[in-house]
């Protein structure tokens, strides 16, 4: 039985571990954390109104590892109450997160520290991961994409078409994270809400670009299961910072929808409800499409266009590309700039 005695009073690094019903994987999770390369952290574990033996595992891992903090929430409040629950009894300057169904490899916390002190520009930083067990087709293309994830200016580049940080994977400065507020319940997912706001503020966040993580994908998975991390909801969630985003730019130009196809029109439709009841916002006037037979047709009342002809009728046009075609992004891109038209200043790519 490993016992540690010689316990900080201020760790560096504070995990936010939620618990809900995690009794199969937590031993293996815990372990994990004990067996970290670094060592002056403190977990602080948040037990959600489990209806398992999770509660009993941890007292048992408590005991092994003083470091090992348990906290118990009255009933189940989910997981954004339980993670500001442990945010603010956490004493670290570093917060990282842990899902209880998972494991981090030892160098995890090492490494992650490292680019932090490394990068003091940066607010969060990521790392890659490596499932377990068998995975699903979104997941694993999620997984691909978030590879590529690995400087702040492509995190920049990226988080308006998903989130570019795996959160159990996030480590963050804690000052950065309180001066937001925390986490909100806002229906939609908390890890991207967060990071949208982090971005909004002018903070800058990235991924560790190495494999330190490994995450267990499952039917019970929280991400799996809720409607709060459907795609519905995480198009409310980038549209509710889109609008804030563009007037705190100060764009304030006709918009013109890339893709006349279904995501084109989903987003026009959220577009839509998000400004419906908000001050005045830039109006969507057209779509761009490639396709001759969506070409001179309507789509939510406004005009197909071709670029050029989208261009003339428009050159002052701010773009939102929502195109779901794999490598469509990428010649999007590459004809927008062709144009002059300069990514994050003229068109921002939401897919």
């Amino acid at each position: 039985m490993r016992y540690h005695s010689r316990v900080s009073e201020t760790p560096l690094i504070s995990i936010l571990l939620p618990v809900r019903d995690a009794e199969e994987f937590l031993p293996a999770c815990l372990d994990s954390l004990i067996g970290q390369d670094f060592k002056d952290w403190e977990c602080l574990a948040v037990d959600d109104g489990s209806r398992d033996r999770s509660a009993a595992v941890l007292d048992e891992w408590r005991l092994r590892d003083r470091r090992i903090r348990v906290m118990r929430m009255s009933g189940e409040g989910g997981i954004v109450r339980a993670l500001e629950a442990a945010r603010r009894e956490a004493r670290g300057s570093i917060l990282a997160r842990q899902d209880a169904d998972d494991r981090s490899l030892p160098e995890r916390l090492a490494r992650q520290a490292e680019t932090l002190e490394r990068h003091p520009d940066l607010a969060a930083v990521g790392a890659l991961t490596r499932p377990e067990g068998r995975i699903s087709g979104g997941m694993s293309r999620y997984l691909d994409w978030l590879s590529g994830c690995v400087t702040a200016e492509i995190c920049a580049r990226e988080i308006w078409i998903e989130s570019p940080l795996a959160h159990p994977t996030a480590m963050m400065r804690a000052a950065a994270i309180r001066g937001l507020g925390g986490y909100r319940e806002m229906g939609w997912p908390e890890d991207y809400d967060l990071w949208l706001r982090l971005h909004r503020a002018g903070q800058l966040i990235s991924n560790v670009a190495e494999v330190l993580y490994c995450w267990r994908d499952h039917p019970d998975r929280l991400s799996r299961r809720d409607p709060r991390y459907s795609p519905a909801a995480f198009l409310r969630c980038r549209l509710h910072h889109l609008r804030r985003h563009l007037a705190e730019k100060k764009i304030v130009r006709p918009l013109i929808v890339w893709g006349a196809g279904r995501d084109g029109r989903r987003l026009a439709r959220g577009w839509e409800e998000e400004t419906r009841s908000a001050p005045p916002a830039p109006e969507i006037v057209g779509f761009v499409d490639i396709d001759p037979r969506k070409i001179g047709r309507e789509r939510r009342g406004r005009p197909v266009l071709d670029m050029q002809s989208a261009m003339r009728a428009h050159p002052e046009a701010f773009f939102l590309v929502a195109v779901g075609v794999p490598g469509a992004r990428e010649l999007i891109r590459d004809s927008l700039r062709a144009e002059g038209r300069e990514e994050g200043a003229d068109f921002l790519c939401l897919h």
